[in-house]
């Protein structure tokens, strides 16, 4: 093996690497049980906001010191493998910029009958039709209605006049329409943010959904949802405001420095103990501190920050992140806001600053409000707000004000010259800039400390203050703690064992051989953890499936290796020689099976969402680490072995497992016609059953409505609680099943599906809990305790909105369109015949539909899975994982083709599928073992990926030898013609 010394480098590094990002893992998860523990009481109830509360409380502190460097435990969960909200709780929420009262804000608020048809037929066409854009839906419905109208008549206002005119063109108003609506979500985006940065321990996780006009958000470990929807779709407050100046404000932080250090020296000569209450430790920490400040540093007006002992000389008010929420509950003591002016209010810094030892300060500004609480001047005069630059090529922000705004801006900068102005965006200050001018025009610039990327984000969010579409959320899912420390014990089990069994079945199939292969195994799992760490990507239920899913496909390499090494030892070569050409000869097919493997794993990362990215995550990276420690680890072992050993002693098989599945000559392709009819009669039953079932068992992903499981302290009738569900909700399409245990229930309903209100929200909740109580005569408990008895509680709740609905079933069915036409390109790429490309898609289709005609047969017996994005997922995975098969048997066609000219091309076929027979049911028994594994153990959520994997391996293993080769035999025009020359 060439390079051994580079490689040893390599999986030391990334090893050490791996060890080094786990290790935080493992820090967070005690931190994390320490929390657990705080938050138990005797009973073993946990209050969960206790928990968040000494996880707040640590989230500044060092928890953790490697090599000299202390982590806080920020630092620590920022570089710890995150949990998906499926394994931690917590809630997901999609935001939707609603570009209807977008559109109609931007007309004026036209009252033109044809113009308003328009907008909800399109709002209407959204769902059906979610590929084509808003804009261009609204357009053909507004020509549909006023064949003759021009949009310029709609659009051509008064506050639209820089813009559009009457001669504007509609391709133009479009264009400007798609802008306006990017723009707006650009800038709900940046206001959403900065109210989520302040949620601390909870690590929000947003994005904006490409091709949409829709903002994504997680929430890990947050169990106060109702806050958070508040935070999410409270009104944007910008306003500009006076700052006090440091004179100004002299004596009251004299005052109030007074106090704190009188009621220290009260408490040093009596000699009492500080209270054991925290808030009161922090004011005489506070004092404390304060009083050595005074003994070290100067007293005057210009040095007013050392007046407090928290705050960091030289920089103002500003102070160490740690210490903010002491100064926040000493300015909220009621004596200390009795020292201070009645127009006096304090607002903190967006974004705190490194100063030069490091350490990370906020600053406070102290706030003149005009009569208590009002502003100089609100945002909503704001009409635009660019990015530029200085005269110095600094970048800046410009602004510029409607015609009333101007006239209140020209008389506040004429009376605040050489003061400051503060911008902030509820209540947090953006920036606080100096006037040097009167400003008589209401064209504004501000300048500060910013970065070009700084500069457009503060555009952004002053424009914001006239955003006129409202945000609605149109997507949101809540997983109690409960319920995901069940769904992370049933993960991990099903993870384990799965891995065991591949392991158990290696060494008892290959000898040293498995006992080599579980050590590159075991190497694969290091990495893929220690890459998805090091990532910051989250772990979710669906990607410890992929997880098992790479374990089982993992070996797929080894055994093509092994497999190709037991061929040449057939032959008569000598270990050395036969381990040469073993892996050289296996190289083409784990090329290609890989490659068309991580293609539908890159399409499931472009188009899924959530924990749909989380396995597609997971499979991409499982497949490169694979690669490497089948062909790499495995290599360099053998070489050690077979240069220590002389390769005479080196045992890859056992006695009865080396002539296993060896001499098998079975006309697969002459039985051709008869698999056909297996295949045609297999899905032609499951098609019917399915048109009988009216169709298949859609999830809430795809159909939209609202899903509660609920679990009960006693077992449920499910047809009961039906019943009484529709008297309640009325007969609106309500789905009620057990979900995993006879006391657990998933209700799904469409009543009030097109209502995207919190009140829609509430109101159906409270239905269910209504009628629940009345059937069960239970109680309903938001946070049960394990004593508890005769009550339920919701374990999940999931909302999906008509129009997302639409565009998730879109991106499934692109997903899949997609992935099929990957591989058609890229086994054409491979082989250069269209037949091989076609024979391999048609092959695929095949696997799709048998394992959608099993789903319907299932149900006819009782057994119902939906088919939602986990279950496109699934379908995805098994389109890769057949492909994978089926190119091993081509890249075997072509290599004898190449060698042996003189054979046709059946003989040649047939010969292939043959020899790789060995290799297609070892991998597939062992990627069928852990997949059997999940199915069993792998709980509720994953019940349907799991059985459409199942269904999917069975069949991809038998279309990649009885259907894939026979078609391209039957697309051939002569199947005795031979197809490759040697190369």
């Amino acid at each position: 093996m060439n390079n051994k010394g580079f490689v040893i480098f390599l999986i030391t590094t990334l090893s050490l690497c791996s060890l080094y990002y786990l290790s935080f893992t493992w820090i967070e998860g005690r931190i994390q049980h320490q929390a657990t523990q705080y938050a138990m009481d005797e009973t073993g109830h946990i209050d969960f906001r206790k928990k968040q509360a000494y996880l707040d409380s640590v989230w500044k502190k060092p928890v953790f010191q490697w090599l000299g460097i202390k982590y806080t435990y920020e630092e620590v969960k920022d570089k710890a493998l995150t949990l998906g909200l499926d394994l931690q709780g917590g809630m997901h929420v999609t935001l939707e910029v609603s570009p209807a009262e977008l559109i109609q804000s931007l007309s004026g608020n036209n009252k033109e009958e044809a113009f308003l048809t328009a907008l909800l037929e399109a709002q209407q066409k959204q769902q059906a039709q979610a590929a084509v854009s808003f804009t261009q839906l609204f357009y053909q419905a507004y020509k549909k209605i006023q064949p003759t109208g021009k949009l310029s008549e709609i659009f051509a206002t008064a506050a639209n006049r820089a813009r559009i005119t009457r001669e504007t063109s509609d391709q133009n108003i479009l264009k400007l329409l798609d802008a306006e609506i990017n723009g707006a979500l650009d800038r709900s985006f940046d206001i959403i943010r900065s109210r989520i940065d302040q949620f601390g321990t909870s690590q929000p996780n947003m994005q904006r959904i490409q091709g949409t006009n829709r903002i994504q958000i997680e929430f890990p470990g947050v169990h106060n949802p109702e806050r958070v929807r508040k935070l999410l779709q409270g009104v944007a407050q910008l306003r500009f405001w006076e700052v006090y100046e440091p004179s100004e404000l002299h004596n009251t932080l004299q005052a109030i420095n007074d106090l704190l250090v009188s009621e220290q020296q009260a408490a040093v000569n009596t000699q009492e103990k500080p209270a054991a209450k925290p808030n009161t430790a922090m004011e005489n920490d506070l004092a404390q501190q304060l009083q050595q400040n005074r003994e070290n540093s100067p007293q005057s007006t210009a040095d007013i920050a050392p007046l407090w002992g928290l705050a960091k000389p030289g920089y103002g008010l500003s102070y160490a992140i740690e210490d903010v929420p002491k100064i926040q509950h000493t300015l909220a003591r009621p004596d200390i806001k009795a020292l201070m002016p009645h127009d006096l209010i304090w607002l903190w810094d967006i974004k705190p600053y490194k100063i030069d030892d490091g350490t990370k300060i906020l600053s406070l500004y102290p706030i003149k409000a005009i009569r208590g609480t009002k502003a100089l001047l609100d945002g909503d005069v704001i009409t635009d707000a660019r990015q530029g630059f200085d005269e110095h090529g600094r970048p800046t922000v410009n602004m510029q004000m409607n015609s009333s705004g101007t006239r209140a801006w020209k008389k506040i900068t004429a009376n605040s010259i050489g003061k400051r102005i503060a911008i902030t965006l509820d209540d947090r200050v953006y920036s606080a800039p100096t006037v040097n001018t009167e400003i008589p025009h209401g064209n504004s610039q501000i300048t500060g400390n910013f970065s070009i990327e700084e500069a457009k984000d503060l555009a952004n969010i002053l424009k914001a203050g006239s955003l006129p579409a409202p945000v609605k959320i149109v997507e949101e899912a809540i997983i109690g703690p409960t319920l995901s420390q069940e769904a992370q014990t049933q993960g991990i089990t099903s993870m384990l064992l799965g891995l065991g069994l591949v392991i158990l079945f290696m060494i008892l199939y290959y000898a040293q051989g498995g006992i080599i292969a579980n050590l590159a195994l075991l190497f694969n799992m290091l990495f893929v953890l220690g890459i998805l760490a090091q990532l910051n990507a989250s772990l979710t239920l669906p990607g410890i499936a992929g997880i098992v899913l790479t374990i089982g496909m993992s070996i797929d390499a080894n055994v093509l290796i092994f497999e190709r090494i037991r061929e040449e030892l057939r032959r008569g070569m000598s270990m050395h020689t036969a381990i040469q050409q073993g892996y050289q000869r296996a190289y083409s097919s784990i090329i290609d099976a890989n490659i068309t493997t991580f293609l539908t794993g890159a399409i499931l990362y472009g188009l899924g969402q959530g924990a749909i990215r989380g396995f597609a995550t997971t499979l991409m990276i499982g497949i490169g680490t694979s690669f490497f420690t089948a062909v790499f680890i495995t290599r360099l072992i053998i070489s050690w072995l077979t240069n220590k050993k002389s390769g005479t002693n080196l045992a890859l098989f056992f006695a009865y497992t080396k002539d296993l599945l060896n001499n098998i000559h079975i006309d697969f392709l002459g039985k051709r016609r008869a698999f056909y009819t297996i295949s045609s009669v297999f899905i032609g039953i499951g098609l019917l059953l399915l048109f009988q079932q009216r169709g298949l068992n859609l999830g809430v992903d795809f159909t939209g409505g609202r899903s509660y499981v609920v679990a009960f302290s006693q077992p449920i009738n499910a047809l009961g609680a039906k019943t009484k569900l529709a008297d309640y909700l009325g007969d609106r399409g309500i789905e009620v099943k057990t979900y995993g245990a006879n006391n657990v229930l998933k209700i799904t309903t469409s009543y009030l599906i097109h209502e995207a209100t919190p009140t829609a929200d509430e109101q159906v909740k409270d239905a269910l809990i209504e009628s629940l109580s009345n059937f069960t005569q239970l109680a309903y408990s938001e946070n049960p305790a394990p004593s508890e008895e005769q009550i339920f509680t919701i374990a999940s709740t999931t909302k999906v909105g008509a129009s997302i609905a639409g565009d998730i079933q879109w991106a499934a069915k692109k997903a899949i369109f997609l992935a099929l036409i990957m591989i058609f390109v890229y086994i054409f790429i491979r082989f250069q015949r269209w037949q091989f490309s076609l024979a391999a898609v048609i092959s695929l289709v095949h696997d799709s539909l048998a394992v959608f005609a099993a789903c319907a047969i299932a149900r006819f017996f009782g057994y119902t899975y939906e088919i939602d994005q986990v279950f496109i997922a699934a379908i995805l995975t098994i389109i890769g994982y057949s492909i994978n098969d089926t190119v091993v048997v081509f890249d075997r066609i072509r290599e004898n083709m190449r060698t042996k000219t003189t054979s046709n091309f059946l003989d040649t076929a047939n010969r292939a599928i043959n020899e790789t027979l060995s290799r297609t049911l070892i991998t597939s028994l062992t990627t069928l073992i852990t997949v059997l594994v999940l199915f069993i153990w792998g709980g509720e959520v994953l019940k349907g990926f799991s059985f459409a994997l199942l269904i999917g391996i069975i069949f991809g293993t038998y279309s990649s030898i009885c259907i894939a080769t026979p078609l391209v035999i039957d697309l051939s025009r002569s199947p005795r013609r031979p197809r490759y020359s040697k190369s």
